[in-house]
């Protein structure tokens, strides 16, 4: 299976929540693992590499070293995101 078919299939799922749940706080609660889970795919989708490296390294505590490669893939990843928000 593609991985775009799983956010298209998170994001209908999250159409459909936000139909069923009335506005407010009870919607925010009952539709927010969708929310994060659409985000984290389309970011996946966006930059692989750099979600993947953040997901890697920044997944546990680590020594002095991990903590500053996590630093360093969160700059990748965000440079990356960067990136696509400019060529919409």
């Amino acid at each position: 299976m593609r991985r775009d078919n799983t956010c298209e299939r998170v994001e209908k799922a999250l159409r459909e929540c936000h139909r069923r749940v009335p506005p407010g706080p009870s919607r925010d609660s009952a539709c927010r693992h969708l929310n994060q889970a659409l985000a984290m795919c389309l970011v996946s989708l966006a930059c692989p590499e750099e979600f993947e490296a953040v997901r890697t390294l920044c997944s546990t505590a680590g020594t002095a070293l991990k903590r500053h490669q996590c630093q360093q893939a969160q700059l990748s990843l965000s440079l990356c995101l960067s990136s696509h928000q400019h060529n919409l």
